[in-house]
């Protein structure tokens, strides 16, 4: 439970977010200090706000002993912060020997970083934190096995916690003190303006008045909002509380309200131009540009949409539900309402990426996009509510930055010790060489880290773990596809003979494509290796980590939605007046398109670059999708029964399937001869909720 305060401690702690704002925007645009400097200032900032609004113990915000001591324990971890950026010379002058005063300053950025994320996020974070530095420190030279560790020195692995390129004011912490804080500002900014209300007003004017018109007014204002959000739960509780009402008005159960909120909510993290705070971390993991993450990102995003929104559809019709009444409400009258001040800065921040500027100046010049336009709307924004946007966002990026901070600290480990391809080649060797099956693993991982982790801290740790065997089994289909096609080039196949005498017979007599795979699905890595690179072209490389990061970001999303820790489907649930589990439950099945799409983005060139094949994938698979729907929920235009369920899933899985057009059409015929059939049948009486 977060503190409230009145008088002049919340003008205090406001003037502090403000100062913590304005500091940051600063250094964006002039750098006056190194970058250890900004990310350690940046933990130091935050961590103290976090203390003061997260009490040690939950239910204790009123005690003032408890205060002084919140008071206190985050002033001494923000002091230490900002004093270790100036001991780092001192430590490399003394040989990386440690003082008794690094040694307490170092020990409180850890502790605090620890302590924090227990109180904002509970326990699963402070504990993986612990288990890694002990790993290195002490047991990790206790097991045997592949993840033995012969550790280092308790001085060895303090210095690297804080100073490391991977720990605590390392790598994470720059994307935290940059990207993710600039875009939150960008989008409390936007929200203040009232692009919220406008949001979901164009919603009302675009799918009002369609059959199920509520439930995708829903999907289309939280992929709307929760680009801006960047939190799935603070979405489904923002727009949840218009929406869910107006679907339960509509007739639908109060169950498949929530979930289609919370599945709703939960996709707009996918959704372009800023994806939560997703996108910065996999461009700095990849070292692949944002403007092409975020431009090859849309279309999968729209896919994700689409397969929600024909849930709802299906649904509605399934009960017989009726269009609404107008409201009134018309695409002009939304935009005269607060169109410019979402349009505008929006529209500018992705001309800014598409002409080349950096992230960064593309976030500030939204912000103050937001302001100018603002005056065009009847909300205009003043000195007032500029301080009011920045507070908000400071408070909104709270967690996060403690949290990346602290995370730093589990990748540092990870990288240091080689955890993470150790991790990698165990996927490898479990899946053996199957895709599918990685897949699998990997979303079952997501699941688990995801009952307790964030979404962001998820896909951090999985896509450090997981990712460069992914990579490696998506290069894989271009080495299998030249194996069976007989064209390796010679030194690929010396490669292959040198590491792998026993396929020497194999490579002089054709082979079917399942022969390859078996063959490439069995080899070493100190094999496979040198053979992608000898085969996979550096385009096709970089798509497949790309599709690796892509797929491992989609999954991390999957604990919003997921039982038994499903928090967006838990809030919708509140607002909905609906049983927890069930809402889950719904919403689970409602998002089945967070499995469904890396599946297609896996096995397809869907994220390879080329337009025109990933529309053509794009089309393919909104048939397939639908298809799968209907099939789930029982219901085309007109109910179905079960041996009709089952031929349309079978139509929409050949809708699917990778690599042959001629299945792929002959699915989206049968799609459309079904749908033509299906609308022939009377309406009948509409089917109890």
């Amino acid at each position: 439970m977060r503190r409230s305060f009145t008088g002049w401690p919340q003008t205090a702690l406001h003037l502090l977010c403000f100062a913590i704002a304005v500091g940051h925007l600063y250094v964006a645009f002039d750098p006056i200090i190194s970058e250890l400097q900004r990310n350690a200032y940046h933990f130091a900032g935050f961590a103290f706000l976090a203390s003061v609004y997260h009490p040690l113990i939950t239910g204790k915000t009123r005690s003032r002993p408890m205060l002084a001591f919140d008071l206190t324990f985050g002033t001494l971890v923000a002091l230490s912060a900002i004093y270790l950026p100036a001991a780092e010379t001192p430590i490399y002058n003394r040989g990386v020997n440690l003082i008794w005063l690094d040694w307490i300053a170092i020990a409180l950025c850890i502790a605090g970083g620890i302590e924090l994320t227990r109180r904002m996020t509970g326990l699963v974070i402070p504990v993986l934190v612990i288990l890694s530095l002990t790993y290195v420190g002490a047991w990790g030279a206790w097991i045997g096995g592949i993840f033995s560790f012969p550790g280092l020195s308790w001085e060895t692995i303090a210095f690297r916690s804080v100073f490391g390129d991977d720990a605590m004011f390392g790598t994470i912490a720059r994307i935290s003190s940059t990207y993710v804080f600039l875009f939150i500002i960008f989008g409390a900014f936007l929200l203040r303006s009232g692009a919220g209300d406008f949001v979901i007003n164009l919603a009302r004017a675009v799918a009002g008045r369609l059959v199920g018109g509520p439930g995708i007014v829903a999907v289309i204002a939280s992929g709307l909002t929760g680009t801006i959000s960047g939190s799935a739960v603070a979405n489904t509780a923002s727009t949840g509380v218009i929406t869910i009402p107006l679907m339960k008005k509509a007739g639908f159960r109060s169950t498949f309200a929530g979930g289609v909120e919370a599945a709703s909510s939960t996709g707009g993290q996918l959704m372009p131009p800023i994806m939560g705070a997703g996108a910065f971390v996999m461009s700095t993991f990849t070292q692949i540009s944002y403007e092409k993450i975020v431009a090859v990102a849309a279309l999968p995003a729209l896919l994700y949409f689409l397969s929600v929104a024909f849930f709802v559809r299906i649904e509605a019709r399934r009960l017989n539900l009726q269009p609404m009444a107008s409201d009134g409400e018309t695409l002009g009258s939304a935009f005269r309402k607060g169109g410019a001040s979402f349009v505008i800065p929006i529209a500018g921040l992705i001309t800014m990426l598409v002409m080349g500027f950096t992230p960064t100046y593309a976030a500030v010049f939204g912000i103050l996009a937001v302001i100018a336009s603002s005056w065009l709307t009847q909300n205009p924004m003043g000195p007032k509510a500029v301080f009011e946007a920045l507070v908000m966002g400071t408070k909104s990026m709270m967690m996060t930055a403690v949290l990346l901070c602290t995370v730093g600290i589990v990748v540092n480990v990870i990288s240091t010790a080689g955890v993470g391809n150790t991790f990698s080649l165990m996927i490898a060797e479990w899946a053996g060489g199957n895709l599918l099956i990685a897949i699998l693993l990997i979303a079952l991982a997501s699941l688990v880290l995801g009952m307790g982790l964030p979404v962001t801290a998820a896909y951090i740790v999985l896509a450090t773990l997981s990712a460069p065997a992914l990579a490696g089994m998506i290069s894989d289909r271009v080495v299998i596809d030249a194996l069976a096609a007989g064209t390796l080039v010679e030194p690929a196949k010396a490669v292959l003979m040198l590491g792998a005498p026993e396929h020497m017979a194999a490579l002089a007599a054709p082979m079917s494509h399942e022969q390859a795979a078996l063959i490439i699905g069995t080899l070493p890595l100190e094999v496979a290796a040198p053979l992608r690179d000898l085969v996979v072209p550096p385009d096709a490389a970089v798509a497949a980590i790309l599709t690796a990061h892509m797929i491992i970001f989609w999954l991390s999303q999957d604990s919003n939605v997921t039982p038994p820790v499903a928090l967006a489907s838990f809030t919708a649930a509140a607002i909905a007046k609906a049983p927890a589990m069930a809402t889950g439950v719904a919403s689970w099945k409602l998002a089945k398109g967070l499995y469904i799409v890396p599946v297609i983005m896996a096995y397809t060139p869907f994220l390879a670059g080329d337009p025109l094949v990933a529309l053509r994938i794009f089309a393919l698979s909104v048939f397939g999708v639908y298809a799968l729907a209907a099939a789930l929920q029982g219901c085309m235009e007109r109910p179905i029964g079960w041996i009709e369920r089952g031929i349309i899933a079978v139509a929409g899985i050949a809708c699917l399937w990778p690599g042959d057009i001629l299945v792929n059409l002959a699915g989206v015929a049968a799609v459309i001869l079904f749908l033509i059939l299906n609308l022939r049948k009377p309406l009948g009486a509409p089917v109890q909720p």
